[in-house]
């Protein structure tokens, strides 16, 4: 039996988009929603506490809708609220964390890893605890690069910009001899070339959250028997709707630098627990 109800998808930006394309690669059958709550971008500064409400609140207006699943596209919002999302809705919910992390203890050789993430995840801890519960011989450094956000939404990811932000960064990893990066945030991906540039002839495993989250959701779609139907050659793309919380025109022009593929207009949203409440004339 299929189940053609979509997947929720969320960030406080594009970055999420990275997920959302490996989805949409691994998943080619499933309907699919993204949620970008750039009213409150970014997440990474924000106190945990305001992060893991603003994070219940998208989780639960994408449950009304009736999605038989949520993905948290968002290394921040992961770390702050999946725990209690997933003791609050009857749904299941996946992050970002979990997959890269086991993906990194995995494919390290040295056992050191580093992980490059916002602040407020570097805080949470939550790589660590991963990584090390995958492997407890595994060493971790946690790394914060604030800018690459901001660099990654203004477009900059593969201009000199990015480079300058990575190389201090880059420089500490490799001083510290890690032989794997664990990108702890869904933005990072998006500067994949400035990251070669950096890096250089330099020996660096890159573990990239947004394949290993879409592994992650695919596995747990055919464990639970909610796959969609798979479609006939010549059909129709399945849906995919795309909603924004502010600026829908700054969301679509950022994210026609970024995505492979057109996007949907985005539709403004205001999600308000429990209520969802969509804006007059969207």
């Amino acid at each position: 039996m299929s189940d053609s109800r979509p997947i929720g998808v969320f960030d406080s930006g594009v970055g999420g988009l990275t997920v959302l394309r490996e989805m949409r690669r691994q998943l080619p059958a499933e309907r699919l929603i993204y949620v970008a709550d750039l009213a409150h971008f970014p997440y990474g500064p924000r106190p945990q506490p305001q992060v893991r409400a603003l994070a219940l609140d998208i989780i639960a207006m994408l449950v009304t809708m009736d999605t038989k699943l949520v993905v948290v596209a968002c290394n921040t919002a992961t770390a702050a609220a999946l725990h209690i999302a997933r003791e609050r809705f009857d749904i299941p919910i996946i992050g970002v964390i979990a997959p890269g992390a086991q993906a990194a203890a995995a494919a390290t050789r040295t056992g050191r890893v580093a992980v490059l993430s916002t602040e407020g995840t570097r805080a949470s801890g939550e790589y660590v605890h991963a990584i090390r519960e995958a492997n407890p011989g595994v060493l971790v450094l946690s790394e914060a690069a604030p800018d690459l956000v901001e660099i990654v939404e203004d477009g900059d990811a593969d201009t000199p910009r990015a480079d300058e932000a990575l190389r201090p960064v880059l420089d500490r990893v490799f001083a510290w001899d890690a032989d794997t990066l664990v990108l702890g945030c869904t933005h990072y991906p998006l500067l994949r070339l400035a990251l070669q540039r950096v890096i250089g002839s330099r020996r660096l495993r890159v573990v990239d959250s947004a394949d290993t989250t879409a592994a992650r959701v695919s596995r747990v779609i055919a464990v639970n028997h909610l796959g969609a139907a798979a479609r006939g050659r010549g059909s129709a793309a399945p849906q995919l709707e795309v909603m924004v919380t502010a600026d829908p025109a700054r969301f679509a022009r950022s994210a026609s630098r970024l995505f492979a593929e057109p996007l949907p207009e985005p539709r403004l949203v205001r999600p308000v627990s429990p209520v969802v409440q969509v804006a007059a004339g969207s």
